[in-house]
């Protein structure tokens, strides 16, 4: 299943001891907070037990975190699975590319990647994930992905004291 997993010199990856700095990046940027849920920044500490302790099986887990790493072995995005429903067989997708890696077509590449072992490795029925609706690279990201906007949320994320609208995307295995 590896060769699922790398395409063009770019590969996800389970992540390793010395992505830990690259993941204190990523989870403490305030900005990416309110799109997952997070509440307030990571210590290094829960970070480092969080990489020793997790199997990275979906079915241990409940969940896949995978490191986007470019063909100069640079990591530059995360995207995982989470959410993970084994009766409805569908989980939750969620990404993050580094603001320099941005606009060159990884997200597309990492989700694909990610689509096909989802689909042809782990036989996932369906992929959902929710957008705030402003964010217009993130929509189209998904939609050339092969996902489907199938609902808008009301008020359904708080930033502060106001609440945005979210857009359900799904991708169905068929």
């Amino acid at each position: 299943p590896m060769d699922l997993l790398q395409k063009d010199g770019y590969r996800l990856r389970a992540p390793e001891p010395e992505d830990l700095d690259c993941m204190m990046q990523f989870e403490n940027t305030p900005s990416l907070w309110e799109v997952s849920n997070a509440t307030g920044p990571y210590s290094r500490f829960y970070l480092k037990q969080y990489i020793e302790s997790n199997k990275n099986d979906l079915y241990a887990d409940n969940q896949l975190r995978l490191m986007i790493e470019s063909p100069e072995k640079e990591v530059v995005g995360i995207i995982d699975i989470f959410n993970f429903e084994p009766f409805h067989n569908r989980v939750e997708v969620g990404i993050v590319i580094a603001d320099h890696s941005r606009r060159q077509g990884i997200g597309l590449l990492a989700l694909e990647l990610l689509t096909k072992h989802c689909f042809d490795y782990l036989g996932i029925h369906q992929l959902y994930a929710f957008i705030d609706v402003t964010n217009e690279a993130c929509r189209r990201l998904f939609q050339k992905g092969g996902f489907e906007e199938c609902a808008l949320l009301k008020d359904w994320m708080r930033t502060g004291k106001t609440y945005r609208d979210v857009v359900m995307v799904q991708r169905l295995n068929r």
